[in-house]
C-alpha cells in the first residue's frame, strides 16, 4: 500500500472537510484496507458529473487498495431525505427505486473497477430489521439532537411541517454504517449532519466511529447553483459525447478549475503546470479542451473524445469564435428576450428579425425557432450575424 503521507494528500484532495483527520492517520497505520462507504440514493434515472464527485474519490481509495462499498438506499430512497431543502422530498416507490438502481450499477463502472467494488443494497438490513427493529433505532437518538439539523431547526422554527418519518432519515442512513462497518463515509458537504449520526450509531453498536470526509457541491453550469436536472444545469454522463465536450467547453475560465479539481483524475501538479501556462498566457480553450477530452475518454471512447473535439471546432473555432467574447448574465426566456438582454440586438422586433433571416446562431447551430425558450441555469454561446457574439449565463 502506498505511504501514509501520499495517501492522505490524495485522500484531501478536493475535499471540504475532513472528520476527524487524527483519526484517519491511525486508521490508516493499521496498513489494513479500509472500508470505504458511500451512498446514492436512486431518485433519477442517470448520474451527472455532481454525482460523479463523490464516485471519483471513492475512486481514489480503491487505487490506495482500500475496500468500496457503493451502497444504493433502495431503503432510504422510499423515505426521501429533504437534505438541503425548506419541504420534504416526496419519497418514490419501490419499482421505481429499483428501476434506477440497475441504472446506478451500470453508470457506476465506467469510474469504478468492478472487480474491486462492493454494491450493496441497503434494504438488505433494513427488510430484515423490521418494524420492531427501526422502534429500537429510533430509541438512540432524541428529537433535540435531530431538531440540531439546519432545515429541520429552520422549518420547526417557521411553523412548517415535519413528517415523523423524516426523522427516520438521519438514522438509517447512520445505521448503513453499522451495518457495513465502515471505517470512511463520503458524502456531500450537505449532510454533515447525517454522516455524523453514522458515528454515535457506530459508538452506541461497539464500534469504532467512522471518519467523515465531505466532498463540495459541485456547481452546474451557471457556475452559481448546485449542479441539478431540476434546474437544467448539468451534465449528464449518459449525454451524447459532443453535447458532453460542448457543455463543458461552455463553463467560465474560473469554474473550469474547480471541475479540473474534482472531477479530472490527473495529478495535482499536472493542473498545477496547465494552470501557471494559463496564468502565463496560453489560451484558457486550451485547458478546456484537455478537461472535455478527458470526461469524454472516461464515459465513452478516446475516439469519441476527437470525434467530440472535431465537431466542436468544426461548429465554433471554424466560424471564428472570438477569444475575447463578452460575457453576460440574462435572465431566461424567449430567444429575442434574451437577445435584446445581452446587447446582440437593438430590440426583440431586431431580435426576430435577425432570426427570421438566418442570421442568429445557439452554439454553433442556426436558430429558426423565433419562439424557443431558453431556460435558466444554462451557459450558452450566442451569435448575431458575422461580429456580435457573447457567453451568456442564464438565469
Amino acid at each position: 500500500m502506498i505511504d501514509i503521507e501520499s495517501q492522505l494528500a490524495h485522500i484531501k484532495r478536493g475535499v471540504h472537510d475532513l472528520l476527524i483527520e487524527s483519526e484517519l492517520i491511525e486508521k490508516l497505520k493499521s496498513n489494513r484496507p479500509l472500508r470505504i462507504k458511500a451512498g446514492f440514493d436512486p431518485t433519477a434515472a442517470d448520474l451527472h458529473l455532481g454525482h460523479t464527485v463523490l464516485i471519483n474519490k471513492l475512486r481514489h481509495f480503491q487505487e490506495m487498495g482500500h475496500h468500496v462499498m457503493f451502497l444504493i438506499g433502495d431503503f432510504t430512497g422510499m423515505i426521501g431525505d429533504p437534505t438541503g431543502k425548506n419541504t420534504t422530498r416526496p419519497p418514490l416507490t419501490r419499482d421505481q427505486i429499483l428501476v434506477n438502481a440497475q441504472t446506478y450499477r451500470e453508470q457506476v463502472f465506467k469510474i469504478l473497477d468492478p472487480e474491486k467494488t462492493e454494491v450493496c443494497f441497503n434494504s438488505t438490513w433494513f427488510d430484515s430489521l423490521g418494524a420492531g427493529g427501526i422502534i429500537q433505532l429510533a430509541a438512540k437518538h432524541t428529537v433535540a439532537r435531530m431538531l440540531e439539523r439546519d432545515d429541520f431547526s429552520k422549518r420547526y422554527a417557521t411553523r412548517q411541517p415535519i413528517a415523523i418519518h423524516e426523522f427516520l432519515y438521519p438514522l438509517c442512513q447512520g445505521y448503513d454504517s453499522v451495518a457495513l462497518q465502515a471505517d470512511v463515509e463520503i458524502g456531500g458537504a450537505d449532510q454533515k449532519f447525517n454522516l455524523l449520526v453514522g458515528r454515535e450509531l457506530q459508538k452506541h453498536y461497539g464500534q469504532p466511529p467512522q471518519c467523515v470526509l465531505m466532498m463540495p457541491l459541485l456547481e452546474g453550469l451557471d457556475g452559481v447553483n448546485k449542479m441539478s436536472k431540476s434546474l437544467g444545469n448539468y451534465i449528464g454522463i449518459t449525454e451524447p459525447p459532443k453535447e458532453i465536450f460542448g457543455k463543458l467547453m461552455s463553463i467560465s475560465d474560473t469554474l473550469m478549475w474547480r471541475y479540473f479539481t474534482l472531477l479530472s483524475f490527473k495529478g495535482n501538479d499536472a493542473i498545477a503546470r496547465l494552470k501557471s501556462e494559463v496564468e502565463g498566457g496560453r489560451n484558457p480553450r486550451d485547458a478546456k479542451v484537455i478537461l472535455a477530452q478527458e470526461i469524454v475518454t472516461r464515459f465513452y471512447s478516446a475516439i469519441e473524445a476527437e470525434r467530440a473535439l472535431e465537431d466542436f471546432e468544426a461548429r465554433f473555432q471554424k466560424g471564428a469564435l472570438p477569444d475575447n467574447m463578452p460575457e453576460v448574465c440574462s435572465a431566461s426566456g424567449p430567444i429575442a428576450q434574451v437577445l435584446k438582454g445581452a446587447g446582440l440586438t437593438q430590440s426583440t422586433s431586431d431580435a426576430l428579425r435577425m432570426i427570421d433571416g438566418g442570421g442568429v446562431r445557439l452554439n454553433g447551430e442556426k436558430v429558426s425557432d423565433r419562439n424557443l425558450l431558453l431556460n435558466s441555469g444554462q451557459t450558452i454561446v450566442l451569435q448575431v450575424g458575422k461580429r456580435k457574439f457573447a457567453r451568456i449565463i442564464l438565469v
